[in-house]
């Protein structure tokens, strides 16, 4: 169900869970919605979907219809111990080649031929990664050399126009115009 990519950014896997459980299950392909997020995804919706949010007030907008992790989170997490396939962090699309943390807010994501998806911030990790994997917390939240807080959980994004995403599809990546703001959680 991974798709092999050589030298072009593009998308590992696909992975949806119409249950809130932590990790999403990885499937052949997945339908974007405009809007919406993933059909039969348990975080789509023009609300809020993740229940701690939803409890603070359910009538804010899905900011996190999609969540993108970069496979080369996995690599280094491998060097430090840890065994993580894509979905297991909850991610619904794992990506290969796109350098995802670095990206600017609004940037556009063009999902194989038909779907993109508009990047809102960054998911800020929580102990729900340590339930998954004793420890885990500690290598995708941490501090960079300036102290700032460094989050490595991947990216949050709406839906902008829908389509199928499958693996070994091609990411095209399109920066926002004007001042660039950076990515911040959502």
């Amino acid at each position: 169900m991974s798709g092999e990519l050589e030298d072009e950014a593009g998308v590992v896997a696909v992975s949806r869970d119409g249950e809130h459980r932590f990790s999403k299950p990885v499937v052949d392909e997945v339908t974007l919605v405009a809007g919406w997020g993933i059909e039969g995804d348990a975080h789509a919706g023009t609300t809020v979907q993740h229940r701690s949010r939803v409890a603070r007030d359910p009538s804010q907008p899905n900011l996190r219809q999609v969540h993108l992790i970069h496979a080369e989170l996995f690599d280094e997490v491998a060097d430090a111990g840890y065994t993580v396939e894509p979905g297991q962090m909850g991610e619904n699309v794992t990506t290969r080649g796109v350098d995802l943390l670095g990206l600017p807010t609004g940037t556009l994501l063009h999902l194989g031929d038909e779907a993109c998806v508009r990047v809102t911030g960054l998911r800020n990790p929580c102990q729900q990664i340590n339930d998954f994997e004793s420890g885990l917390l500690r290598e995708v939240l941490g501090r960079a050399e300036d102290g700032s807080v460094e989050r490595k959980g991947g990216v949050m994004s709406v839906v902008v126009t829908g389509g199928t995403v499958r693996p070994g599809d091609r990411i095209r990546v399109e920066l926002p115009t004007g001042e660039r703001q950076p990515l911040v959680p959502v």
